[in-house]
């Protein structure tokens, strides 16, 4: 499918690796210039040598997104390297899991710093951008606020807070011509996941293989998905192909979730 997305601009956070760097090199097969934004420069720049292989342009920023000066040099290196900004995909973000009772102040200001504050943040100073190109904001978020789990007490008030925040942002979308949507993966084939399959593994005293198949049944899916997957879903999302999608919660997790 042709999604007209040729020459359109994007900021891409979290894209050194796993779903941002999908989503960067999906964006750009489909012509988009991409400013990769990350802290990890030696990853950055393997997911720009990526880019160019496929003939297409891309720009690096270097930084901690927890703090608001990364957010606005972020946003002007894109500006800086592309004269606008059509497409923002927040990604950015991991929270810590465990015991509530054990998980300590810092653990909340850090799950909530970059993730919740860095998306908030930068949805904010884009907007007079995105207003101007009538463009997009797509939230990768999860399926962790779908239902409580006793190990992911910051990772789903987080998420929770991002669908709400989603909603609401894309109210005001309507009155300025910004399409504001969220992604909501669930159990996806990166290194994150390879960590959960190391810690269920260690917790039970069991295999590599037997916590990869332990996951797999709690999930009740028939397999994990990819990478690909969702950002052939951002690619759409971010298309005037799907103009008419505006304040939609999207999950792609094989049917993991059961409730409405």
């Amino acid at each position: 499918m042709e999604l007209g997305l040729k020459g359109k601009i994007a900021l891409v956070t979290g894209a050194s690796r796993g779903l941002g760097a999908a989503i960067a090199l999906e964006l750009a097969r489909e012509g988009v210039h991409v400013c990769l934004a990350a802290r990890d420069r030696g990853k950055l720049d393997e997911v720009a040598a990526e880019i160019s292989a496929i003939q297409g342009r891309s720009a690096i920023y270097v930084g901690d997104l927890r703090q608001l000066a990364a957010v606005e040099a972020a946003l002007a290196q894109t500006i800086a390297a592309f004269g606008r900004l059509d497409i923002l995909v927040n990604n950015a973000g991991a929270t810590k899991r465990g015991d509530f009772l054990e998980l300590t102040e810092e653990d909340w200001d850090d799950g909530f710093a970059l993730k919740f504050r860095g998306y908030v943040r930068l949805t904010r100073a884009a907007w007079p951008q995105l207003k101007a190109t009538r463009g997009s904001v797509i939230n990768i978020i999860g399926i962790g606020a779908r239902a409580g789990n006793e190990e992911f007490t910051i990772g789903g008030s987080v998420n929770a807070g991002l669908m709400y925040f989603t909603k609401a942002v894309a109210q005001l979308g309507k009155r300025d011509g910004v399409r504001v949507n969220a992604i909501n993966p669930g159990h996806i084939e990166t290194d994150r996941l390879g960590r959960s399959f190391d810690r269920i593994a260690a917790a039970h005293g069991i295999s590599r293989d037997a916590a990869v198949a332990r996951l797999l049944a709690e999930c009740g899916t028939t397999r994990f998905g990819r990478s690909e997957e969702i950002a052939t879903l951002t690619a759409f999302l971010a298309s005037a192909k799907a103009d008419f999608i505006q304040g939609s919660l999207i999950d792609i997790d094989g049917g993991e979730t059961r409730g409405l």
